[in-house]
């Protein structure tokens, strides 16, 4: 049995805005450290436990550079990926090996009310995101991506916005919440003793799951980016096969979820070409 770890930021207990991340860094690496080991000693503390054979953590917020190695001190079985830029992005080496997936400290998709950070992949690029005329979060984006190979993601902890937008989506779900959004750069965090219990507990019922349901599309995918200028699709369509359906909107149709996957960030790369 093998467990994979996706990890982001914004939806780690005790942060609340970006600037936060860039005044008192060590603090935010902090937390997001503490967070994954909480998840760490629950697997270790479960009645599954003799049975996991690996765990995988992706370090997935920015640059990969956030959790500290000293994480893989607290078990053998524990590696990291850290670094950017990789494939796969939040999800750098997974395949259908694995046997579930947990995505710690994420956060509501761009746009969402009174969501702490909301954004979906790149605050200062992307207005609006769609797949198969789905809105998506990087939650779910990442959810599909293992569901494309047949792995369910059963846990995910993060802030009360993102807990509601996956109830209509994902409601089988384990989920932590760690915090209320007042608004796009302030939370009310809630008390690390009592997120730290749930997150046990979240943990051994995820890893207890028999036959979880799998988050994925049917095929043809049809993926919708909304940039937030004309420049940004311009250099978007520099892609083949993006159609470009208004100034800031683009288009593009894969049968293969994995090359759809890619072909997101991609896009949002070229994007990142122009600020205007």
């Amino acid at each position: 049995m093998k467990i994979y770890i996706s990890v982001d930021m914004e939806g780690i207990p005790g942060t609340f805005n970006w600037e936060h991340e860039k005044v008192d860094r060590v603090s935010v690496r902090k937390y997001m450290q503490d967070h994954v080991a909480c998840a760490i000693e629950a697997i270790r503390d479960s009645k599954e436990n003799n049975l996991i054979d690996e765990i995988v953590i992706a370090d997935s917020h920015s640059h990969g550079d956030n959790l500290y190695y000293e994480i893989t001190d607290l078990d053998t079985r524990v590696s990291l990926i850290s670094g950017d830029p990789r494939p796969c992005y939040m999800m750098p080496g997974f395949s259908n090996s694995y046997s579930m997936v947990f995505l710690l400290g994420y956060h509501a998709a761009t746009g969402s009310l009174r969501a702490n950070m909301d954004h979906t992949y790149s605050n200062s690029r992307i207005q609006k995101i769609f797949i198969n005329d789905q809105p998506m979060s990087e939650c779910l984006i990442n959810s599909a991506y293992a569901g494309h190979f047949g792995v369910p993601v059963t846990l995910v902890s993060g802030d009360l916005a993102l807990q509601q937008e996956l109830l209509q989506t994902m409601p089988w779900l384990e989920y932590v919440c760690t915090k209320e959004g007042i608004s796009k750069f302030a939370a009310r965090n809630y008390s690390r003793p009592l997120i730290r219990q749930k997150l046990d507990l979240a943990v051994k019922n995820a890893l207890a799951k028999k036959d979880c349901p799998i988050y994925q599309f049917s095929s043809p995918q049809t993926l919708r980016i909304e940039f937030h200028s004309t420049a940004m699709a311009d250099m978007a369509c520099l892609m083949p096969r993006v159609k470009r359906l208004d100034g800031k909107t683009i288009e593009y149709r894969e049968d293969d979820y994995a090359v759809l996957f890619d072909a997101i960030m991609a896009l949002i790369t070229l994007a990142a070409s122009t600020t205007i």
